[in-house]
C-alpha cells in the first residue's frame, strides 16, 4: 500500500515526464530511470499504465508525444471559452486535485483572470489519482482487475470486470461486475485500494452501456427492465427542465395553457426518480405509474405527523 508522500513522489515524476514530453523531447526508459532514482520497470509502467490515457507512442526505445496533440498555447476564442468553464468547474472543487488541475491548465491558458465561475461539489479523490489511473486503464482494455475493498468493519479482496468511474451527487463510484457472476454492483471509490490489473480480458453489451449511460443515479439496477415515468412539472420550474433535462431519456409529452408541462423518462429503479420528486416538492407531481406516487405520498405523510 502506497503512502501519501509516494503519492507524492509518483506524481511529481509523471508531471515531469509529461512536461518534458510536452517540449518535444523523446523519453528513453533507462535515462528516466537514472534521473528520479527508480527502476526501468516502474517507468515502464509509468507509460504503459499511468500516462496512458494522454497521447504517447514508442518508437524504437523512446517515447514521444503525437505532435498534432501537443498542449499547445490556446489562440482560439472558443477554445479560451471552454478552458475557461473547464477552469471555473476545478475552481468550484476543492483539495489537492483542484491544485494539480489548475497548474495543468495554466500550462494551456494565455491569461491569468477567469470571469466565469461554477460551483461543482465533488468529492476531493486527489489521494486515489493512481488508483483512477490504473482503473483506467483497465477500462479501456477489458482487463479484470483484482483489488482490497473496505466494508463497515472488515476489508475482503474481489476480482471484478470494471465498466465506468461515475460521480452521483457528488460521491465517486467505480461501475463493475463481479467476475463471479457478473452481477452489476457499484464500489465507493475511496474504499478501493492494492488494484492489480489481471490479463485477462471480459466484453460488454451494448444494452449495458445505454443503461450505465442513461442511468439517474446510484440507484439505477441492470437487472429491471426499464419503464416510463410520467411527471407533471409546474409552470414556475418548466423553464429549467427545458433549458437541462433530468435525463437523456427524457420527452415532452404535453405543454399546458398556463406553461405547466408533462414529461415522460425512463428508469429502472424508483430510487433514482422519488428523491428528485421530493426536492422539487411542491413543483413536481408523479402521475404515473400510481404505486410510485403512493410511495411519495405515504413517506409525505410519515413526514408530516
Amino acid at each position: 500500500m502506497a503512502y501519501k508522500h509516494d503519492y507524492d513522489k509518483i506524481l511529481t515524476r509523471l508531471t515531469h515526464i509529461l512536461s518534458k514530453l510536452n517540449d518535444g523531447e523523446s523519453l528513453s526508459v533507462k535515462e528516466l530511470s537514472l534521473e528520479f532514482g527508480t527502476s526501468e520497470r516502474t517507468i515502464q509502467r509509468d507509460f504503459n499504465e499511468r500516462l496512458i490515457s494522454f497521447p504517447i507512442y514508442q518508437e524504437g526505445k523512446k517515447w514521444k508525444m503525437q505532435k498534432g496533440f501537443r498542449i499547445e498555447k490556446s489562440t482560439s476564442i472558443e477554445d479560451a471559452v471552454v478552458l475557461d468553464i473547464m477552469e471555473g468547474l476545478i475552481d468550484g472543487s476543492s483539495g489537492a486535485f483542484s491544485d494539480k488541475a489548475k497548474k495543468l491548465l495554466s500550462k494551456i491558458k494565455n491569461n491569468e483572470y477567469n470571469p466565469i465561475y461554477t460551483k461543482l461539489d465533488l468529492e476531493d479523490i486527489s489521494d486515489k489519482l493512481l488508483e483512477i489511473q490504473q482503473l483506467e486503464s483497465a477500462i479501456k482494455n477489458k482487463n479484470h482487475i483484482s483489488c482490497s475493498y473496505s466494508f463497515d468493519s472488515f476489508s475482503k479482496v474481489i476480482d471484478l470486470k470494471p465498466l465506468k468511474i461515475a460521480n452521483y451527487e457528488g460521491f465517486w463510484y467505480l461501475i463493475a461486475l463481479d467476475s463471479r457472476n457478473d452481477v452489476l454492483k457499484k464500489y465507493y471509490l475511496k474504499n478501493i485500494t492494492s488494484i492489480n490489473t489481471l490479463q485477462e480480458t471480459f466484453t460488454t453489451d451494448e444494452k449495458l452501456d445505454t443503461l450505465l449511460d442513461n442511468a439517474l443515479s446510484i440507484w439505477f439496477d441492470k437487472d429491471k427492465k426499464p419503464f416510463e415515468v410520467k411527471l407533471l412539472i409546474g409552470a414556475d420550474i418548466a423553464k429549467y427542465f427545458k433549458r437541462k433535462p433530468i435525463s437523456k431519456t427524457q420527452t415532452i409529452e404535453s405543454i399546458f395553457e398556463d406553461g405547466s408541462m408533462e414529461i415522460i423518462i425512463k428508469i429502472t429503479h424508483e430510487m433514482e426518480i422519488i428523491p428528485l420528486v421530493k426536492y422539487w416538492i411542491p413543483h413536481v407531481r408523479v402521475k404515473e405509474p400510481t404505486w410510485i406516487k403512493e410511495i411519495i405520498d405515504s413517506d409525505l405523510k410519515v413526514y408530516l405527523s
